[in-house]
């Protein structure tokens, strides 16, 4: 079932409305620009109607005698009319403002003032200006100076009416808006049909994402196939959702692990005490019970330090102490400790270290790294097997100003499937099969050492056969002050393999 969705602050709605708006805006702005081409237009259309009778009626009109006079045959009716449209809207005076011309049309738009017939008269060139009437008719009046046949200036001004012009213009913008009136609902109902198409694969992963519980975490979402920003969204999701299907698989294992390893210690400190509770008699078997407790006591108290310890490094609360260390010292040292561990299983613990291999690291941390690695190389590599560690430097090949200490541990042992490689360094992962079942252990060893490596600047990898063994390179980055590495002339710079 679908959740109830406020309409307005959906996202079918906001699209719709951005969408009308955009579009409207449009409408009104490409309305707009087209009233003012046309408004341009027609008004162009009468300047040059203008320009005509200015030049007919300079052509028609004479002054003789301080009186003007039309030189037409009145009798032709084309004259007669050319001389009627001329008359229309004009005004002819003198210098001063006196009248000797005039239209009944161009009294209702006003006779201009004798400042204004001066101020015309001193123009180089006509002027054209828009005036309207009473009623609010406009005209364009063209008005400059006529000379008669002795030079005398005289103010002439001629006009044509505007209103059809207008008119136009005001039909368009009428028709064109009421017009919008109309589109933009249509246009409304378009967009939210659009919209809806477009939230439906949004839809979709929403009502999928809905079904996800902790049972289901493997629903995958069908890609739609065309390869944009919604197959990339519904790609995401499906990572997302098998990234949190291996995570609860990791608690859930490890809530498994925790609960043996945890349960393991308990129950015997449980039964030694209720052992030494309703049978000890002597104060040496209560002892020998107290002993025995207090070690599963110590194993428990381990593996919670273990968590702790991990949780602390991954937030960021362990501070590394770092010093200038021998790794090959330190591997010397580690190795010593596993010789005992590795004879009781009958696997044969070699080491192969070159001399003078400087790092910065925190010494306690890198003893971890070499521990955690051997522990688990010793673990899995069952009896007559080889455990091999090798500490060299090594040159970058992208720096040659920088090296590499390098670290191998290869084993002989078990192996670790190839679809299980990508996970072996995730919290809590453990590779079960019927091998490493038997094999105890909380799968947090190899996350402490991608940790430490990690905080060291270093790199970790891992390559291994199933039934074959595993080989762990870790690099970390050298001092300058190390040395080079030596060449096979010279085999002093190798101890040789101990066991």
């Amino acid at each position: 079932m679908r959740p109830h969705v406020n309409l307005i602050r959906g996202l079918r709605f906001r699209l719709t409305v951005s969408y009308l708006l955009l579009f409207s805006a449009l409408l009104v702005v490409i309305g707009l620009y087209f009233r003012h081409n046309l408004q341009v237009q027609t008004e162009g259309d009468v300047r040059a109607v203008l320009e005509e009778v200015w030049g007919e009626a300079k052509g028609y009109l004479k002054i003789e005698n301080y009186r003007p006079n039309w030189i037409a045959d009145q009798t032709d009716p084309e004259d007669a009319h050319i001389v009627d449209r001329l008359r229309y809207v004009i005004l002819l005076t003198d210098a001063n403002g006196n009248i000797l011309l005039d239209s009944p049309v161009y009294e209702s738009i006003g006779i201009d003032s004798p400042a204004e017939i001066r101020r015309i008269l001193a123009l180089k060139e006509p002027e054209v200006h828009i005036r309207t009437d009473a009623a609010g008719t406009p005209y364009m009046i063209k008005a400059g100076v006529m000379p008669d046949d002795h030079g005398q200036r005289y103010f002439f001004a001629i006009g044509r009416p505007l209103s059809d012009s207008e008119h136009t213009v005001k039909t368009f913008t009428t028709d064109y808006f009421l017009s919008l009136l109309a589109i933009i609902p249509l246009t409304g109902l378009l967009g939210w049909a659009l919209a809806g198409r477009a939230i439906q694969p949004v839809n979709e992963v929403a009502q999928a994402a809905q079904k996800v519980t902790g049972s289901n975490l493997s629903l995958q979402i069908p890609l739609r196939g065309s390869g944009d920003e919604l197959d990339h969204l519904i790609g995401s999701f499906n990572r997302m959702t098998t990234r949190l299907e291996d995570s609860f698989e990791q608690i859930r294992r490890f809530s498994t692990d925790v609960s043996h390893e945890l349960r393991t210690p308990l129950t015997a400190i449980r039964g030694q005490l209720e052992v030494a509770l309703f049978t000890a008699q002597t104060v040496e078997q209560y002892r020998d019970a107290m002993v025995n407790a207090l070690e599963d006591v110590e194993q428990l108290s381990s593996i919670v330090r273990a968590l702790l310890l991990l949780s602390q490094a991954e937030s960021g609360q362990v501070v590394l102490q770092k010093t200038i260390l021998d790794l090959g010292e330190v591997a010397e040292d580690v190795v010593d400790q596993f010789q005992i561990p590795a004879e009781e299983k009958q696997v044969r613990l070699t080491a192969r270290i070159e001399p003078g291999v400087l790092i910065s690291a925190d010494r306690t941390q890198m003893e971890r790294l070499f521990s955690n690695l051997l522990s688990n190389a010793v673990k899995y590599t069952p009896a007559g097997g080889t455990v091999q560690v090798r500490v060299k430097l090594e040159a970058s090949q992208r720096d040659e100003k920088k090296n590499w200490g390098r670290i191998e541990i290869e084993d002989t042992g078990v192996g670790i499937p190839e679809e299980n490689l990508p996970h072996i360094f995730d919290r809590f992962y453990r590779v079960r099969n019927a091998e490493t079942n038997l094999i105890q252990g909380l799968g947090l060893g190899l996350s402490f050492v991608a940790w430490i490596v990690k905080a060291h600047g270093g790199q970790i990898d891992v390559t291994s056969t199933a039934g074959a063994g595993t080989r762990f390179t870790v690099r970390l980055p050298a001092e300058a002050t190390a040395v080079a590495p030596m060449n096979e002339e010279h085999p002093a710079a190798v101890e040789p393999q101990r066991l």
